[in-house]
């Protein structure tokens, strides 16, 4: 994998097919999720970042990660890295 192959507007699923984001970037070694994936409450309309690491392949329109998506969303960042 190569972060050339990810595109803004792919989709981010974990490893169990279950859609994490959408990619808006990548930019500094991560990808920064659209704002519209960004969660509810103080999280809504903020940029989230998920670590280029994390990555598993990328299949056709889609960014699979190596881990299920309720593991993946908790090593989301903030655009600070720290962590959502």
């Amino acid at each position: 994998m190569t972060k050339q192959q990810i595109v803004p507007a792919m989709e981010v699923i974990g490893a169990d097919g279950v859609h994490v984001g959408t990619v808006d970037a990548i930019v500094d070694g991560r990808i920064k999720l659209t704002k519209r994936d960004s969660g509810e409450g103080s999280h809504k309309g903020h940029d989230h970042f998920i670590d280029l690491g994390l990555v598993a392949i990328v299949e056709g329109k889609q960014v699979r990660l190596s881990a299920n998506a309720a593991v993946a969303i908790t090593f989301e960042e903030e655009k600070s890295r720290n962590p959502v």
